[in-house]
């Protein structure tokens, strides 16, 4: 028996043993949970010091390795991230709609768990812990598997988590890793139907490529973000400005950090050489630019197509100068990746125009694109950020993992 298929049996026994927890023991395990990661810091930490080491060696890039790293003070924030979920309204057991019908049927339609969900995710060890917190507040039994460059601390993370449950008397398998970081396992389990309900695959755009490819498991998909920003001739130049610096440079290996650049051309020779300076001894970012834009920066690096349709996690931004906003409009819904949007506007017909117009899950108006978040958004920690339109979209919290059921009650009814 393989790998996948003895998880996957596990799996799905644990999610019938979790049909039968109340809120109040979902949220007494969360609670448990977020101390023991509290308590655990010294374990995890060493853990996580053997990846970051590692991805060191591996000349991965500074930027990636901080998306890599725990610290005392990120373990506190996934803690709290935990307690924060406990906290949140239990959509298990909801009544969506309950009505009787004209043969006298009494229809109650109710949130149910999904079943058995699946991860397959990358460098950042916290998703482990977030993904397994909402898992665990819908009902469903989760298996992960994240990537080679963070197993230790994936590993430290999980231990925790199952032995809280462990602990508590209930099934450890509530929660499951895969410990096999090749390629043919993941493949495995995406192809893994006689298990898994839902595959949720976080990470970068080659991971969902693959996942789309290869699944055979209903798919929700993630993360990507080719995040853009456009600075309107109506523009706030002081407001644009300080946007743009922190949507690209706050955290940039982040899929809500912005990519690409977007300027009207009646403010393009104010507002670049402005932006340029206020990065100036702060954070250099490299400036991939098109043929207009270039006269206005001092190091610009001559954009290529490919630049304007990639995802950085660096610090590097590509600029756009356009004559009008409906051709920033369409360059936008061209590249887009369907995550986050952003116009910096003070006219009202355009803001509004630019929200109804551009094809993603979050689009702003005069706001850093940073606040696509579960946390931000009011849903506790989130499972991923989807950028499809079927059953889910944005922010993925608590509902986003349950289907529903119809509950029927009747008293000797027969179709005629």
């Amino acid at each position: 028996m393989s790998i996948i298929e003895t998880l996957g049996k596990q799996a799905k026994i644990a999610s019938r043993d979790l049909a039968s927890l109340s809120t109040v023991d979902k949220n007494q395990l969360l609670v448990a949970l977020a101390d023991a990661l509290v308590t655990s810091k010294e374990m995890i930490l060493e853990a996580n010091a053997k990846d970051v080491a590692a991805a060191a060696d591996h000349g991965i890039s500074a930027v990636m390795v901080d998306r890599l790293r725990l610290t005392e003070e990120r373990i506190n924030a996934i803690a709290e991230g935990v307690g924060q979920v406990a906290d949140l309204l239990d959509p298990v057991g909801q009544v969506v709609r309950g009505y009787t019908n004209l043969d006298g049927l009494k229809i109650v339609q109710k949130r149910v768990p999904l079943g058995v969900l699946a991860m397959i995710f990358e460098s950042r060890p916290n998703v482990s812990i977030d993904a397994f917190s909402l898992a665990l507040k819908t009902n469903n039994a989760i298996i992960l598997r994240g990537g080679k460059d963070a197993i230790n601390s994936n590993k430290a993370l999980i231990q925790v988590a199952r032995q809280v449950i462990q602990d508590a008397g209930y099934n450890p398998n509530f929660v499951q890793l895969v410990e096999d970081t090749t390629h043919a396992v993941a493949e495995e389990l995406m192809v893994a139907t006689d298990y898994v309900d839902v595959l949720i695959p976080r990470g970068g755009a080659r991971l969902i490529q693959t996942v789309k490819e290869k699944a055979k498991v209903p798919v929700i998909e993630t993360g990507v973000g080719n995040v853009h920003i456009y600075v309107d001739k109506y523009a706030d130049l002081d407001m644009a400005t300080k946007i743009v610096i922190n949507a690209k440079t706050s955290r940039p290996s982040v899929c809500n950090a912005a990519e690409s650049l977007v300027v009207h051309r009646s403010v393009a020779a104010d507002f670049l050489p402005k932006l340029e300076a206020a990065l100036a001894g702060k954070q250099s970012v490299e400036f991939r630019a098109d043929a207009a834009a270039m006269p206005y920066l001092k190091n610009p690096v001559e954009a290529t197509e490919a630049d304007f349709a990639t995802e950085f996690l660096d610090y590097i931004m590509s600029i756009k100068v356009v004559n009008h906003f409906e051709e920033a409009l369409d360059w936008i819904n061209r590249y887009t990746t369907h995550h986050s949007e952003a116009i910096v506007t003070q006219d009202i017909s355009r803001a509004e125009q630019f929200q109804d117009s551009i094809d993603a899950a979050a689009v702003y108006v005069n706001a850093s694109t940073r606040f696509t978040d579960g946390f931000v958004f009011g849903l506790g920690a989130e499972i991923g950020i989807s950028t499809q339109k079927m059953h889910a979209r944005g922010p993925m919290g608590l509902e986003a993992l349950t289907s529903t059921k119809f509950y029927i009650n009747g008293q000797g009814q027969i179709r005629e």
